[in-house]
């Protein structure tokens, strides 16, 4: 490929994509809100730029076969707070990849689209939207945008329903977990893979204790090999014993689920900054 783009460049996911990203196209545009992201890898350029600019999404975009979607607002707040990067920042990014003739938009969704499920339904990759906040109300309204995009414009997507991509800090990561060198394996597949029309598919590794069932993945060749079983014991003997009225351990979204609408869900939980430096 000649150009992708990424963007989320500078938060701590897009910091492991981007080098990545640099081998399977000769440019990679990385753009974030953010003034800088470090040293640049060969064969990379970064553009400051906000989502909810749609000026600045169609002028990053032209050229570019596909569009890594990873930027957004990453926690729950007030609706006004995502509105622009989350709600509008899709539509934009959709918009301008139209206009500017791009094959595929591959989407950094979220388990908390299907946060309200329990997680003993052991969902698939078609259970039915349950948001659990607004945020996860932004993740069903962008991949619905991108069915539509597919069925009325031809514009492929695929939809990374990501359940947990961080350290394992608790009992609920054992199933949820999502390892840098799976996501990375994930991304890679979602654009090498020839033709995928619209996808959904969950991020999350090769789990023992895993909630949701991914098997409709497996036509894009991702095999995750990394397994969160390796830290059990250490993960249960730190936890209290385990409360089955507690909606964020009932619930696939966790303390998203627990959190009333517009509260922080990641003040809840314990998320290191591992982010990959240059």
């Amino acid at each position: 490929m000649k150009k992708i783009v990424l963007t989320g460049a500078a938060g701590r996911l897009g910091s492991y994509l981007r080098e990545p990203l640099t081998k399977m196209a000769t440019e990679l545009v990385s753009t974030d809100i953010a003034g800088e992201i470090g040293k640049l890898y060969p064969g990379e350029s970064y553009v400051q730029a906000d989502l909810a600019d749609f000026a600045a999404m169609k002028t990053l975009l032209k050229g570019a076969d596909m569009v890594v979607h990873f930027g957004a607002f990453v926690d729950e707040g007030p609706f006004e707070k995502l509105l622009g990067p989350n709600f509008i920042g899709a539509y934009n990014v959709w918009e301008a990849a139209h206009q500017n003739n791009v094959r595929r938009v591959i989407y950094a969704s979220s388990i908390h689209a299907v946060g309200m499920h329990l997680k003993s339904d052991a969902i698939g990759i078609d259970a039915p939207h349950r948001p659990d906040t607004f945020y996860g109300l932004a993740k069903c309204f962008a991949e619905d945008l991108g069915r539509m995009y597919w069925d009325k414009r031809g514009l492929e997507a695929v939809c990374l329903r990501i359940l947990s991509c961080a350290q394992v800090t608790s009992a609920r990561a054992l199933g949820s977990w999502l390892s840098y060198d799976d996501l990375i394996q994930l991304v890679t597949r979602a654009i090498d893979t020839p033709t995928t029309g619209f996808a959904i598919v969950y991020g999350v590794s090769d789990n023992d204790r895993s909630p949701v069932d991914n098997s409709g993945a497996a036509f894009l060749g991702y095999r995750p090999r990394d397994n969160a079983e390796q830290f059990a014991a250490e993960t249960l003997a730190a936890e209290p014993p385990a409360d089955p009225q507690d909606p964020g351990q009932m619930y696939h979204g966790g303390p998203f689920a627990k959190v009333d609408i517009g509260e922080s869900g990641l003040a809840q939980m314990t998320i290191i900054d591992d982010a990959k430096k240059t």
